[in-house]
Parts: C-alpha cells; structure tokens; sequence
C-alpha cells in the first residue's frame, strides 16, 4: 500500500506540473482492446486520449478513477468526442478482454479497455512511465492486489505528452488540461 500512496502522491503533485509538450511519455504499443481486436496507436490518432493504468480487482483508485473520467466526458459536452478515455491493465492474467469490457461499462461506454501479454503492458507501462507491481504471488494468492500509479495520462490528438493529472485534481483543472489537448 505505501507504493500506491506514493503513487497518489506522484500524482497529486504531476497535476501541479505543466510538463512540456516534448517530455518523453507515451509512443508505439500494441494491445488488444475489450472487443477482442488487436489496436495500436494509431488505432486512436485524430482524438486526444486520457490514459489510466489499473486492474479490474482494484478496490479503490480504478474505480475512482474511471468515475472521475465519467464525469470529465459529462464536463466536456459537444467536446467529449474529441477525447478517448483508455483504460489500460495492469494485470493481465486476469484482466481478459470480457473482463475489461464489463468493468469499463460501469463508467462509461466511451471508456475503451486494453489488455495484452505481460510483456506488451510492460512495454506500454514502461513507455508511459507508469509504476506497477504485483503484490505477492498470484499463483498462491488468487485475491491478490497490484501497486499502481494513479494519474490520467493525456495526450494531444498527435500523440503528443500534455500532463497528467491526479485523483485530488478538481474539475476544473481536468478540464484546462484536456482542453490543451483537444
């Protein structure tokens, strides 16, 4: 648990930073969506993209998460549509594309869930930055929890690294940093 408080920390403090457009966060990947499809970056170019790391067993910061998100789509408008939300798992074992497809659909039906191999999260949480950790063994331990950053990633409609921003963000603040983004 102290992982993911530093993680809340982390997060709480990136959305106090205006980090420059260039800041290397993001890039290639290529993960199957809740559909079953296989989708990559590109899959999402022309809409700015709000991108959180999480698991569906997660108590806490992933539900509070996609319903901050929820109400981010709901604050936007007419501009919601400029914006995907991703949801993308940290705990692929578990996390099958049907498992994604429900959680996400408790938040909102524009919320697309991604999963993939061990190594193709790796890959991506790495490339964004993201922090994760399996706590314990899973295979002795099925109710196992995942340490887990617990920001929003948001990119421009290029692809481009806007900010971040935290579960203490308010309204507000969500708004003006997407808003740079679309």
């Amino acid at each position: 648990l102290a992982a993911v408080a530093a993680g809340v920390a982390i997060g709480a403090a990136c959305q106090l930073l205006d980090f420059p457009a260039a800041a290397r966060v993001g890039g290639p990947f290529s993960m199957i969506d809740h559909d079953g499809r296989r989708v990559s970056e590109a899959s999402f170019r022309g809409r700015a993209l709000a991108v959180f790391f999480g698991f569906t067993h997660c108590p806490d910061a992933c539900p509070a998460a996609l319903a901050r998100i929820a109400e981010l789509l709901d604050a936007l408008g007419p501009d919601a549509g400029r914006l995907q939300p991703l949801f993308v798992t940290v705990d692929p074992a578990r996390d099958t594309p049907a498992a994604l497809k429900e959680f996400v659909a408790h938040f909102s039906p524009r919320i697309v869930g991604l999963t993939g191999t061990e190594a193709e999260v790796a890959a991506m949480a790495k490339a964004w930055r993201a922090y994760y950790r399996v706590q314990g063994d899973p295979r002795t331990k099925p109710d196992y929890l995942v340490d887990h950053s617990t920001f929003v990633y948001v990119m421009d409609a290029n692809g481009r690294f806007v900010g971040t921003f935290g579960p203490e963000a308010t309204t507000e603040a969500m708004l003006r940093l997407v808003r740079r983004a679309l």
